[in-house]
């Protein structure tokens, strides 16, 4: 029995229906295992890989002709699937960050390692899945940042983009938007967490595509101001580009916009001091109770 048939029997074996069994599901699992077609079971290994070295790995070994822009198929099909199986696991780093990697559990890897046996491991896996999921569960719930978003209790994914976007939400908002509600804020692994699609509709937005939207939108009807907050870690200020993109994306909203770019330290902000686009405001949230205006005339005066 070749690579692939062994293993879609074992994805059968653990519960996994049909459409689970697929060529992307399957090649997911042999690169993650190092499994080349000749390589034995036995020397499965589950090293932190990356959903590029994934693909890159299926094409070289199997021929498969994956496209680079795929590996949303890979993470939404596969991966994401069989980390709720507990038969994969991320390092739980923020999912665009470069240091994103999956790998193979290790009860997992031992199921794989003895498909040639009995499988002992495969028949331990079985009665003690229920258990593996919860425990794998139970690590990525530890992990994540608990946030109160309009009232309600949310999650965030881990990470230093979603520890700014907190910070905005519980301690930006507050000093500068007060009484404001968060129309939109996405997660790293949940694009549109909260999104007020009928409010924003009302308001004139033709935005369809969350990476189009600003990482934070807040709305205060007292004074019909909207605020784009970008949340900047690495990429992403609200620079020239990216205000006419916004323009272009607003303009049946009457309301009025603020363009803002958060960054969590000085240290950020001095690095992208000359990018940011004149009109727009600062806020960093090491020294959370000021900001900075590119406004030119607009605050200049005596205090």
């Amino acid at each position: 029995m070749d690579k692939v048939d062994a293993l879609k029997k074992i994805l059968s074996d653990v519960g996994f229906p049909q459409k689970l069994q697929s060529n992307v599901c399957v090649h997911s699992i042999l690169a993650l295992a190092n499994m080349k077609k000749n390589t034995p079971w036995k020397r499965a290994t589950n090293e932190w890989l990356r959903v590029h070295d994934i693909i890159t790995f299926a094409n070289v070994n199997y021929y498969t002709g994956y496209a680079e822009n795929s590996r949303e198929t890979f993470r939404k099909q596969a991966l994401h699937n069989f980390r709720n199986a507990a038969m994969v696991e991320d390092n739980g780093m923020a999912t665009n960050s470069p240091n994103y990697r999956w790998r193979i559990t290790h009860e997992f890897l031992a199921v794989l390692r003895n498909i040639d046996t009995d499988n002992e491991a495969l028949r331990t896996f079985q009665e003690q899945h229920v258990a593996l999921i919860d425990l794998y569960s139970s690590k990525k719930r530890k992990q994540k940042m608990p946030v109160k978003v309009n009232g309600r209790n949310y999650t965030f994914s881990p990470g230093a983009h979603n520890q700014l976007q907190k910070a905005i939400i519980e301690v930006f908002t507050p000093r500068f938007a007060a009484g404001s509600e968060c129309l939109y804020v996405g997660d790293t692994t949940d694009k549109d967490l909260v999104k007020n699609e009928e409010k924003l509709r009302d308001l004139g937005f033709d935005i369809t595509l969350h990476d189009k939207m600003p990482d934070v939108v807040l709305y205060c009807e007292d004074k019909n101001w909207l605020y784009f907050i970008e949340s900047v870690t690495s990429v992403g200020p609200m620079d020239g580009k990216r205000i006419v993109e916004l323009e272009s994306l607003t303009k049946g909203v009457a309301a009025g916009k603020i363009y803002i770019t958060a960054f969590l330290d000085m240290k950020t902000f001095k690095k992208f001091s000359d990018k940011l686009a004149w009109d727009t405001e600062v806020w960093v949230a090491e020294v959370p109770d000021h900001m900075i205006h590119l406004n030119g005339d607009k605050f200049i005066g005596p205090r």
